[in-house]
């Protein structure tokens, strides 16, 4: 180590050598989700008890599934504003093929998945072929789509799902020991996983975190588990959706990061003209995104058709899209393209989540909830422009 370096270690604030995690933007959205949480905790004392905040799971597994499908398209540089009206004609597909043909609920879950991803390609396909904005695409794919699902659903407003596996789909509970022991392999798995990942670039002569940042990191995240394991246990157990939930997660956030195509999605979101020039096909990559994305609205439109009992034609519309982008923004995921990780979507969507929940815990309308998730957003936008801002001012791009 060189003279001059031990110095600049030596000058450097005390906060600056702590082993804090890397990603400091997203333990600024925590700090402000536990900032929200005391503040409604200390206006009605039930929100931190164990029933509502199991509620508060149930509540956001819709939203941060779709978060999680919007933080890969931001980081793609675009955006698809469609994602509802796929949930929603997604529902009413797998609702008719079940209650309507006698289809068995495996057999309707698969059909709306496919149908979502037929979606996506359609419109990634017009994207990528006519060089279309995809905000312009799928807009135009929100109008279309709420309006097959409007002829989908019919004159009666909705279609009853009396088949009882979709039924328990959001409703249903992981038994206490099950729980703990998915909890427990869980978290092997994601220490084996981390110790892989480290290895690999050790060996390949790539950066790695310090290892006293990585062990507070694991540290941290076994408390939390543990401790949110412990308290929904004391209601009626881990929901069977947030198992769904954590799972997309971890698949999205492994594709992402471990594989050649999420690499690709950073370099394009980046910059699309290097990355072409680099040799990098942006329009597959493009129209595999949307493809993505739809499949994962899809299975957003079968968890709220499961939740709703029926597939209504007020499912997957109002607002629900918009928090969706919301979410990913306030999670930390770049407007900007190119920045962001798949976990940003669920501490979005706990954000607003959390905010909506305790507006209806003290009786406030539905204006006030959706003023409150704007400010936030506008917030969140305004630290992201600010951010990369200064990181275009010292030349870097991380």
């Amino acid at each position: 180590m060189s003279t001059q370096t031990a110095t600049a270690q030596v000058a450097a604030p005390v906060w600056r050598r702590l082993p804090l995690p890397r990603d400091t933007g997203s333990l600024t959205v925590v700090v402000g989700l536990v900032l929200v949480w005391v503040v409604f905790q200390t206006l009605n004392a039930n929100f931190l008890s164990a029933r509502n905040l199991s509620n508060l799971v149930l509540q956001i597994a819709v939203l941060g599934t779709l978060a999680i499908g919007m933080v890969i398209v931001l980081v793609l540089g675009e955006i698809d504003l469609s994602v509802g009206a796929i949930a929603g004609v997604s529902a009413a597909v797998m609702a008719l093929a079940v209650s309507d043909h006698g289809w068995n609920a495996a057999a309707g879950i698969a059909l709306a998945l496919v149908v979502g991803a037929a979606i996506g390609l359609a419109h990634g396909a017009i994207i990528t072929a006519f060089g279309i904005p995809s905000f312009i695409v799928t807009l135009a794919g929100l109008l279309v789509w709420q309006g097959v699902q409007l002829a989908l659903v019919g004159d009666g407003g909705e279609i009853p799902i009396r088949d009882p596996f979709i039924r328990g789909i959001a409703s249903t509970y992981v038994p206490v020991a099950t729980g703990w022991v998915i909890v427990c392999a869980a978290l092997v798995a994601m220490a084996l996983v981390r110790l892989a990942v480290r290895r690999r670039r050790t060996r390949l002569g790539l950066a790695v975190p310090p290892l006293a940042s990585e062990l507070v990191t694991a540290l941290v995240t076994v408390v939390l588990v543990v401790g949110v394991v412990a308290v929904l246990d004391s209601y009626f157990g881990i929901p069977w959706v947030l198992v769904f939930l954590v799972t997309l997660m971890t698949v999205c956030t492994l594709v992402m990061r471990e594989t050649r195509l999420g690499r690709h999605l950073y370099a394009i979101g980046g910059n699309a003209e290097a990355a072409r020039r680099s040799g990098i096909r942006v329009r597959g990559a493009t129209v595999a995104v949307f493809v993505i994305v739809s499949a994962i609205a899809a299975a957003a439109g079968i968890i709220e058709a499961s939740r709703q009992f029926s597939a209504s034609n007020a499912l997957g519309g109002g607002t629900l899209q918009l928090n969706a982008i919301a979410a990913a923004v306030i999670g930390g995921t770049s407007l900007f393209g190119g920045r962001g990780r798949v976990y940003h979507a669920l501490l979005g969507a706990l954000v607003v989540g959390s905010v909506q929940n305790g507006l209806d815990l003290l009786g406030q309308p539905a204006a006030i909830k959706n003023v409150a998730t704007g400010v936030i957003l506008i917030i969140a936008v305004i630290v992201d422009a600010l951010g990369r801002r200064r990181r275009l001012a010292r030349g870097s791009t991380d």
